[in-house]
């Protein structure tokens, strides 16, 4: 009785407020999801195998994007492999195409992705620090030397030409983050010297703090209490802006089964 009362003093202060201050409802709406976030990744740590609680927690920040990303872009933890036949370790949070690209040889929760039909790589670990970082870098630099081809596609008035490979976005997602000050000084000088194919794009502490480098190269940073939201829209922005990703050239795969 008392938890359906709170609920329905909760509704009706958010109905009153969105008609009296928009902003500071949508700031109090959203900053609730970062807290069942939080909650969801703390009560994780009462799980003794290390294994089953960064499985755990994967799928909590998967569902999260799942949650907020269109249905074009799908979000699965994966392996990715291209038309060589060369294969990545697995990739915790993979943001990639499934209206125009089938995932292969799936197998329960077990899937290869095209590396063509890539938008987004993320690692998903306990806290953001040095080792971690350069671990999320060296896995998106797996990702990134893959081949990836693309073909033309044909229209009423032709053939479109092949349409260059998109950037893909790697990022760094977890509870909390080891320096003092967050994404500050110390995070951004060992972050510059991530470039080129292990470049971070973008990362996530769920305790409140996120950044991207999606303008150009520059640092943006999400306000304290509503880090995820704001990270998750930079991210739809970002997706927004590369467009989809380019058809892929199924007879370069084809050509590796003949004899």
């Amino acid at each position: 009785m008392w938890h359906s009362v709170a609920l329905m003093h909760m509704s009706s202060r958010a109905k009153s407020l969105s008609k009296t201050d928009g902003k500071a409802f949508l700031q109090e709406a959203f900053a609730s999801e970062q807290c069942l976030l939080a909650s969801k990744l703390r009560s994780s740590e009462r799980i003794t195998h290390n294994g089953d609680m960064g499985e755990v927690n994967e799928q909590h920040f998967i569902e999260v994007l799942r949650l907020y990303l269109p249905d074009r872009y799908t979000v699965e933890k994966a392996i990715i492999l291209d038309s060589t036949g060369n294969t990545t370790d697995s990739i915790d949070v993979v943001v990639f195409d499934r209206q125009y690209t089938p995932t292969l040889l799936d197998n329960k929760h077990h899937r290869y992705v095209p590396a063509e039909a890539v938008y987004a790589v993320f690692e998903c670990k306990p806290t953001i620090n040095k080792k971690y970082l350069e671990y999320a870098a060296d896995k998106a630099a797996t990702v990134r030397r893959m081949q990836r081809t693309s073909v033309g596609i044909p229209h009423a008035g032709g053939v479109y030409p092949p349409k260059p490979q998109i950037e893909l976005v790697s990022g760094i997602v977890a509870l909390d983050i080891e320096w003092s000050d967050g994404f500050g000084a110390t995070f951004q000088k060992l972050n510059n010297k991530l470039k080129d194919e292990r470049r971070v794009d973008c990362g996530l502490a769920v305790t409140g703090a996120c950044f991207d480098t999606f303008d150009a190269g520059k640092y943006s940073f999400g306000p304290k209490a509503n880090a995820l939201v704001f990270f998750l829209f930079r991210l739809l922005q970002k997706l927004q802006s590369v467009g989809t990703v380019p058809a892929v050239d199924w007879a370069a795969y084809a050509k590796q089964l003949s004899k």
